[in-house]
């Protein structure tokens, strides 16, 4: 049975007409992926070596034991955003005479083969064999390694369950978000050391089996509630009056004082809220203000004159970070109804003006949300002006310009991590400029009159841009009705 779903999911893969570009892809994401195995591997081999050199505790074991609980918030973050369940079409399968429970097995099975499985021995299978084996031997070392490796694939389990249970609930957001908030901002104030609490459980791992028995029995039954809960809701009754996910009083009345460009604009933002893979780009946004809290704490970052030029891209990141996301995907978001557009009049130029206005508005909420950066220095919300104003006169002409280089069309209700359709080589390579050209114009300005001189050059060119609004637009709309059959005809094409 599972050689009949493997072959049936490689004949679908290869007879699609997007076959090559997703080989492309694939490859390039595949090498990305080995390079980044590569450096988990070798953070993992440096990690004693890191500990003792940066923190120099009594006993490197204990001390690990103490921070763990932090890697595994952060692992229900990542694995909330990035994993996935590889569902392939259950209507196509529901109806035979196949039974349902060794469909959800194959489902559940398959999502554990992820590289995201391997990222805790490739993180702690080294410190366990240079610092655990010698001190305190290897049934030890391997109780513990266990201990964590079970902890990890149980949330693999409980996430899968999560998602599927409350992903369409946006009070999810809020409670991640607490939870890293509590848990970071709790021991870095000195308020409470949720890491010491937990310490004590992979501690008596070395001593005793019991914790990976306990471990083992939690990972078993967290997989059979998530398989329970697959198999309870996976009827075609339920898939085919599946109701979409709505969110009252999302329009924004406000926008329909800019005519049809902000009509569109509201639009859009219902088209956000209502699809799966708009709101995963919308939520990643949220996480993403926090951005800051990596670099603005670290006293490596601070100089005793002006600031660390790399807080410029930093500022880019926080106040622009919408349009880099969501707009470089700029008109494949409509690709299923691209032609609706395409032949109302001034419809194309009015959904480009409107995306124009949603992404000026949301940078506007993102500078906002911004501001209590400024607790850590004024020149931090000084940074974060000068990068607002430029990512609103330049960055925004510059997404949208290169995001209309073929774009390709998708399926918005498809989640976003790991997920490829619409993008094409522009996405890759307009990284490039997007990087380049805020430290083209602060660079020379901060060499010659220093940084905060670099910072109201950055500012100017953007007042500038926003000046230069009407005419800087008009380039993204004739390029758009230039290449509009072409763009319509690309759409149509099978994803």
């Amino acid at each position: 049975m599972i050689n009949l779903f493997v072959q049936l999911e490689f004949l679908k893969r290869i007879r699609s007409t997007s076959f090559a570009r997703s080989i492309a892809i694939g490859i390039f994401i595949g090498l990305l992926g080995i390079l980044l195995m590569t450096y988990l591997l070798l953070l993992g081999v440096g990690l004693k070596y890191i500990i003792e050199t940066i923190f120099a505790p009594v006993s490197n074991t204990v001390f690990l034991n103490s921070y763990l609980v932090y890697y595994f918030i952060i692992e229900i973050i990542f694995r909330y955003f990035i994993q996935q369940l590889p569902v392939f079409s259950l209507e196509s399968f529901l109806h035979l005479p196949i039974p349902k429970s060794r469909i959800i097995h194959y489902l559940l099975v398959s999502s554990f083969v992820s590289p995201l499985t391997l990222i805790p021995i490739l993180l702690f299978g080294p410190f366990t064999i240079m610092e655990i084996v010698p001190n305190y031997g290897t049934t030890a070392a391997l109780v513990w390694l266990g201990s964590v490796l079970f902890t990890s694939w149980s949330i693999h389990w409980v996430m899968l369950w999560f998602k599927q249970r409350f992903e369409d609930s946006l009070s999810v957001v809020f409670v991640l978000a607490g939870i890293m908030l509590l848990g970071s901002g709790g021991a870095y104030w000195g308020w409470f050391d949720i890491g010491a609490f937990f310490e004590p459980v992979f501690t008596f791992a070395l001593e005793h089996a019991v914790p990976v028995v306990l471990l083992a029995v939690v990972m078993v039954c967290s997989y059979f509630l998530c398989f329970a809960y697959y198999r309870q809701n996976a009827y075609l009754e339920d898939l085919a009056e599946e109701e979409p996910f709505q969110i009252q009083g999302s329009s924004l009345g406000f926008l329909s004082r800019f005519g049809l460009a902000g009509e569109m604009a509201d639009l859009e933002w219902k088209l956000i809220l209502r699809h799966k893979k708009s709101r995963t780009y919308l939520t990643l946004c949220v996480f993403f203000l926090l951005y800051g809290l990596i670099f603005y704490v670290n006293p490596a970052y601070y100089q005793d004159e002006g600031f660390s030029y790399l807080f410029i891209f930093v500022g880019m990141f926080i106040t622009g970070i919408f349009m880099l996301q969501y707009g470089q995907l700029f008109l494949s978001w409509n690709s299923a109804f691209f032609d609706f557009f395409l032949h109302q009049p001034k419809g194309l130029e009015s959904l480009i003006r409107g995306k124009y206005l949603l992404f000026a508005g949301i940078s506007c909420i993102c500078f906002l949300l911004s501001v209590p950066y400024a607790y850590f220095g004024w020149e931090i919300l000084w940074i974060h002006l000068a990068t607002f104003l430029f990512n609103l006169g330049v960055t925004i002409h510059l997404v949208i310009y290169l995001a209309l280089w073929k774009p390709k069309p998708m399926d918005l209700n498809k989640g976003a991590m790991f997920n490829y359709e619409g993008v094409g080589i522009a996405q890759f390579l307009m990284i490039i400029p997007m990087v380049l050209a805020p430290y083209l114009i602060f660079v020379p300005a901060a060499y010659f009159g220093g940084d905060y001189l670099g910072l109201v050059a950055l500012g100017v060119c953007g007042i500038l841009g926003i000046l230069a609004f009407p005419k800087l637009s008009h380039i993204s709309i004739k390029k758009t009705l230039a290449n509009r059959y072409e763009i319509s005809s690309s759409f149509r094409q099978e994803v």
